[in-house]
């Protein structure tokens, strides 16, 4: 390990001051599951293609609910055949040794880090196990449909579009994910959690994220504002590399979550 990260990891060990651990795409990516942006998420509607900032939209559900569903059916059954890997399993050592002083912020919604162990988890996009009613009715979140994966070309049938019907209302189930037309809140995506976890860290642990979304970033501006420590763990350059460098107490890791979270974690709980 370089010293100068070694020597901020003894830092905050020595203080045991409470870490978070921000993840994005980049560590899921290590386990198979494509970018948000990337190829996989282009879908045809008739004879057009829609880019997922068009799809992941509250805008296009209330359009066309049933090609949404399908989407987030493929893309769910992409995220069902794949396993955490040595990135996720880190974090879990960390969260154990750590207790009450770790909490894990994901921008992920295909639930790799619970499958793999961890509790004290905000999913600030949403998680793809979940579902709930579209209209808001109350019935509260549901375990996501059982429906299989999706490809671009079979539609629904009556009974696939029953299991998406809310059982309070009669109304559109919707996938607990965040889209691109919405805004973070607290009830759904634990936006107040996660501010107040950063605004309470010694050590803000950034892994695989572009930083490209609005609530990541705030988190970050946080942590390093109140002069928590900064380490960024991703292969490529991003502001929060950039951010971590600028930072008294930064440090950017150059490498893959599963190659260096799990020295960082040792450190951390030795």
């Amino acid at each position: 390990m370089e010293p100068e990260l070694e020597e901020i990891l003894a830092e905050v060990r020595a203080a045991r001051g409470a870490v978070v651990a921000l993840t994005g795409a980049g560590i899921s990516a290590e386990s198979g599951i494509p970018t948000f942006r990337g190829e996989e998420g282009i879908w045809v509607v008739g004879s057009r293609h829609h880019v997922p900032q068009e799809m992941a939209t509250r805008a296009m559900f209330d359009a066309r609910p049933d090609e949404v569903w399908r989407w987030y059916l493929h893309r769910f059954g992409v995220c069902g055949a794949a396993a955490p890997n040595a990135g996720h399993r880190a974090l879990v050592a960390l969260e154990r040794a750590l207790g009450e002083r770790f909490t894990l912020v994901t921008q992920n919604i295909d639930g790799l880090h619970r499958r793999a162990g961890s509790r004290r988890v905000l999913a600030i996009h949403g998680d793809a196990a979940w579902a709930r009613c579209a209209a808001e009715c109350g019935v509260g979140r549901l375990p996501q449909p059982e429906m299989g994966p999706r490809d671009r070309a079979t539609p629904f049938t009556e009974a696939d579009r029953r299991r998406l019907t809310c059982p309070r209302c009669g109304g559109w189930l919707r996938p607990h994910v965040l889209w691109f037309d919405e805004c973070y809140d607290e009830e759904n995506y634990g936006m107040d959690s996660a501010l107040r976890a950063a605004a309470a860290a010694d050590l803000l642990l950034v892994v695989g994220t572009s930083g490209e979304t609005n609530l990541p970033a705030q988190i970050g501006r946080i942590a390093a504002g109140r002069g928590a420590a900064l380490v960024d763990v991703n292969p490529e350059e991003n502001p929060f590399a950039a951010l971590a460098r600028r930072s008294a107490r930064g440090f950017a890791v150059r490498g893959r979550a599963a190659e260096r979270l799990p020295e960082i974690a040792a450190a951390l709980a030795r």
